[in-house]
């Protein structure tokens, strides 16, 4: 152990700057991928896995939900961040309980995020009893007893939580949502909450489906390509050779991001003789470099040029038999837009008025226009408004339910999609619930449950004393970590199901447990037999995947096991649901799920087809709209943009492109230049010299938020090292988790609830 502790402690005075790149991918990944692989796992074990990584009898990436294109899977078909992924998970390391004897919970507070998950896989089921100091090994069944004791010990099941990481499959999220409906309440957050409720808000009312309506042949087969606020070179590289292949077909990209991401700019593919010895390939045609915020202005821009543009070309721009059969509102949004002042969109955009016209004509242009989005969307106070104006666009052009166009969220965590679509929601329609009650003879609670940020505020004030979390890492997921922290703090017993140590099995309630589980590269056998499950990319496809590795240790319970354990300790062996017959036969569950919910009839046998199926999905296949009016919705918004205050500024929170998520990878973010430390603020040299900074300087950061009597709360995280890098003057940028702590929980997005990381107003104090 202590050759480890060594290698993964650091020191931030050790950072080292350079250039950001102006390439993604090349020889460098292969080299980053293999190095990892051989750190974590050897020789043998590297090519074991990743050669089966994505494959069509090999397990699904545990890293981002990116689809693979139908039939065409490559011999190598990961990328560099999923190397990496999977060299985490099947890390020979692991932390037993002489580890966790040998450190107490005050010691491992005291460690980083990276240090903690490089110490390996966890392998016994530990508990934290009241006034212990460190973690001990309990039994399965004694942790399932404690669950199910604290659990029913509650005045009201709604004084529980229980959140879900987007990594957990599709039957383990069916059972772990029919367990807690079964217990009798709604309060299911998860990381969605976090990410992409905003665009489930905005395209469930827009187009009555909270899922993109692109296919990955599209992508390929699109004239124009608009991608807003995402990082595909780091957040999901493999969309890169999707990228690659529509430019191949003439497509045009145009990126429209506040700082230029090298994956974005060009992509060289190490399985391409170009990608090793040449210069790869461009994918932006066009860089919008926008102010954060400014996106909804440059969507209600284009839409008043392009409604003005058909003023003076009659029957040349507009699609209008589309627009008259299936939509419903043109006349009021078309008034909105008309009235969008130029001027304001230049001054919230930080574009020129040549950019958005240049912009305007390309979708004029197109008969085949896609937008794809992520956080950078998002996690903004008017982040629905802002999707619900670009779906406004593509409404105007005829672009939803054609092939080659339509709305691309691109989701992030590898089965975040399927778990809401297996049930884990706090608000699930009445047919869904009247589904679940049929086939188990259970009553599912119909009131709303708690989304995250309502989860964190429930038990701050008291409301709920119990938190399990099946996989993630919701301390250091979440906004406000003082407040959060000191929520889970007051619960009586709080759970955390998972693979690797993180921060949130220190931060406990009165009594903890760590229960392991298997993870995706794992073979998972029950009743003797080899089991497998399935997941759901960002486009709708349903396929199987298979671990292949030994586990870790013999005690190691899959999630499906872990949940059926709960259930049989909390409802007792003569329950209506089968919990036994589902642990030994994950086939049973997928039968359950073909009756309840609707696109997986005969599920078995259609998840065992090559490449799986896909979901139906009505504005995509058949132009059909299951709206409050039957059609796509054209919606109105009051438009939003972010005014810099005097002498502050605007953060967004993202990741390096060593981190996936919450789980940090190493200390180098290499397409930004940055190496051995994560501390660092991204800020415009105008605003170093304006601020009276030098690069390398040391500031403090401080966050302002507004409260709604008036008051201004103040929040701090410390010691930031200022680079100075290609932003927008008054806009900077920071990894979280380590900003974290600057975003208020109360600083949300209108009617989606999701933190706004992507908005925060801060000013810096230099250090003493």
């Amino acid at each position: 152990m202590t050759d480890i502790t060594d290698r993964y402690t650091f020191d931030e005075e050790d950072v080292v700057v350079t250039h950001e790149k102006s390439y993604a991918a090349g020889v460098p990944a292969v080299l980053v991928s293999l190095k990892r692989g051989l750190e974590q796992m050897g020789p043998v074990r590297t090519a074991r896995t990743l050669m089966k990584l994505n494959q069509r009898q090999g397990f699904d990436c545990p890293g981002c939900a990116w689809p693979e294109t139908p039939g065409h899977r490559k011999h190598a078909e990961f990328c560099e961040n999923g190397a990496k992924a999977v060299a985490e998970e099947a890390t020979t390391r692991t932390v037993t309980p002489e580890f966790f004897a040998e450190h107490s919970v005050a010691d491992l507070l005291g460690r980083t995020e990276f240090w903690l998950g490089q110490q390996g896989r966890l392998t016994h089921p530990m508990v934290l009893l009241p006034g212990a100091t460190h973690y001990e090994p309990i039994g399965w069944d004694a942790a399932f007893a404690l669950i199910a004791g604290e659990l029913r010990g509650l005045a009201s099941p709604d004084e529980a939580v229980f959140y879900t990481s987007g990594r957990t499959s599709n039957e383990a999220a069916f059972l772990y949502q029919l367990m807690i409906r079964a217990f009798g309440t709604n309060n299911l957050p998860d990381c969605s909450n976090m990410c992409h409720e905003s665009s489930g808000s905005a395209l469930v009312e827009t187009i009555g489906i909270g899922k993109g309506s692109v296919s990955v042949p599209d992508i390929e087969n699109a004239d124009l390509i608009l991608i807003a606020g995402q990082n595909p070179g780091t957040n999901h590289p493999r969309m890169l050779s999707t990228l690659e292949k529509a430019k191949g077909n003439g497509a045009t990209v145009i990126a429209i991001n506040p700082l230029p991401e090298a994956g974005l700019l060009r992509f060289k593919d190490p399985q391409k003789v170009h990608g090793v010895v040449g210069d790869g390939v461009q994918i932006a045609d066009e860089f919008l470099q926008i102010r954060i915020g400014g996106d909804q202005a440059l969507f209600q821009g284009l839409g008043r040029l392009l409604l003005e543009a058909e003023d003076a070309a009659p029957g040349t721009v507009l699609d209008r038999e589309f627009i008259d059969r299936h939509t419903a509102g043109f006349e009021e949004c078309a008034a909105h837009l008309r009235r969008v002042d130029l001027g304001t969109v230049v001054q919230a955009t930080g574009l020129t008025l040549d950019q958005i016209r240049a912009t305007a004509d390309a979708l004029i242009g197109s008969k085949k226009t896609i937008i794809c989005w992520a956080m950078g969307l998002t996690q903004q106070t008017h982040g629905v408004a802002t999707i619900q104006d670009a779906v406004n666009l593509l409404l105007l052009q005829g672009m939803i339910g054609k092939p080659g166009a339509g709305v691309c969220p691109v989701r992030g965590h590898s089965n975040v999609q399927g778990d809401r679509t297996m049930g884990i929601w706090e608000k699930m329609p009445e047919s869904f619930l009247t589904a679940l009650d049929t086939e188990f003879g259970i009553r599912s609670p119909r009131k709303h449950g708690f989304d995250a940020v309502d989860s964190i505020r429930a038990m701050r004030d008291g409301k709920a004393s119990v938190f399990i979390g099946m996989g993630g890492n919701f301390v250091s997921a979440t906004p406000d970590t003082e407040t959060t922290e000191a929520a889970l703090r007051r619960c009586a017993l709080t759970v955390q199901v998972s693979t690797k140590l993180n921060r949130s099995h220190l931060v406990t309630g009165q009594s903890a447990l760590i229960l392991p589980s298997l993870g995706r590269t794992d073979k998972d056998v029950q009743a003797g037999r080899k089991q497998q499950v399935s997941v759901e990319d960002s486009m709708s496809m349903v396929h199987l995947s298979r671990g292949s590795l030994p586990p870790a240790s013999d005690q190691l319970r899959s999630e499906v096991a872990i949940v059926c354990g709960i259930a049989l300790a909390l409802f007792g062996p003569e329950h209506s649901v089968p919990w036994a017959e589902f642990t030994a036969d994950y086939d049973r569950i997928r039968d359950s799920i073909a009756r309840v919910i609707p696109g997986f009839e005969d599920f078995n046998r259609k998840v065992r087809r090559p490449d799986g199926f896909g979901l139906p999905h009505p504005p995509r296949d058949e132009r059909r709209f299951v709206t409050n009016t039957g059609k796509a919705n054209f919606t109105v918004s009051e438009l939003s943009w972010l005014p810099v205050p005097e002498g502050k500024l605007i953060l967004q929170t993202m990741r390096s492109h060593d981190q996936y998520n919450t789980t940090i990878y190493g200390l180098d973010d290499r397409y930004r230049g940055v190496k051995g430390g994560r501390r660092v603020l991204f800020i415009s040299a105008e605003d170093l010299e304006s601020f009276g900074y030098a690069a390398g300087d040391r500031v403090d950061l401080i966050s302002e938020w507004t409260t709604a009597d008036g008051s201004v709360e103040e929040r701090r995280a410390e010691d930031f090292r200022l680079v100075p890098y290609p932003t927008p003057v008054g806009n900077v940028a920071a990894y979280y988790p380590e900003t974290n702590p600057l975003i208020p929980l109360d600083h949300v997005a209108r009617k989606s609830n999701t933190p706004v990381s992507k908005a925060v107003t801060i000013r810096l104090q230099r250090r003493g």
